[in-house]
């Protein structure tokens, strides 16, 4: 990662779900084609619902995740799942999560981030198939969420880091206690791989 600067923070305002839509739609604006890397849960599905009357070109777009659980696509677990009802006939084009596969640089990442500071399947503690460079791996949490206790598949750091520009959306006052406390020079949590060091530009959506 030494061809990376330094990380610069910014913190968006307002940093609500309206304006992360607006971040996600000029992503999809920019010219040529776009490679985006989406968190999973609801609140991506949610930003989309916002951007559904658009006319966005998703044509012009790969869409990934960053991370998601091993279950099949119609499981209610399924990152992949959710992200395809809604843009599935968008004429966007999916690329799937494969373990060991390697992972061609995006144009925006979207991180979130859990009470414990993991981001993608990164968590604090887990057993992994590592794997270097920019690909996917195989990662099991530990302890398994009880919410979702399944296996997962993640991007690696390297391959998140080497996107062009990384959004972190979060929402609550614990976690925007815990991000400050990485920002201040607390490097135990797996977000700190990408507010501290080098890495591409982050901007944080924050709110309540």
């Amino acid at each position: 990662m030494t061809d990376l600067a330094p990380v610069t923070v910014t913190w968006a305002e307002p940093g609500d779900a309206a304006a992360v839509a607006e971040r996600i739609a000029q992503a999809v604006s920019a010219p040529g084609h776009k490679r985006i890397a989406f968190t999973g849960g609801s609140t991506p599905i949610k930003v989309l619902a916002l951007l559904k009357d658009r006319p966005l070109d998703w044509g012009s777009v790969t869409i990934a995740l960053t991370d998601d659980r091993c279950v099949p696509d119609d499981h209610p677990a399924s990152n992949f799942g959710k992200i395809f009802a809604a843009l599935g006939s968008s004429g966007a084009a999916f690329e799937r999560l494969v373990e060991g596969a390697e992972v061609a640089p995006f144009d925006l990442v979207w991180l979130g981030m859990g009470e414990d500071g993991h981001v993608a399947s990164l968590f604090p503690e887990m057993a992994a198939h590592v794997r270097p460079g920019p690909t996917v791996m195989a990662t099991t949490p530990i302890p398994l969420p009880p919410e979702a206790p399944f296996d997962r598949l993640t991007l690696t750091v390297p391959a998140l880091k080497a996107a062009k520009a990384i959004i972190l959306v979060v929402t609550g006052a614990s976690k925007k206690a815990l991000i400050e406390r990485v920002l201040a020079g607390d490097d135990s949590y797996p977000v700190a791989d990408f507010l501290r060091g080098c890495g591409p530009p982050v901007t944080i959506y924050w709110s309540e």
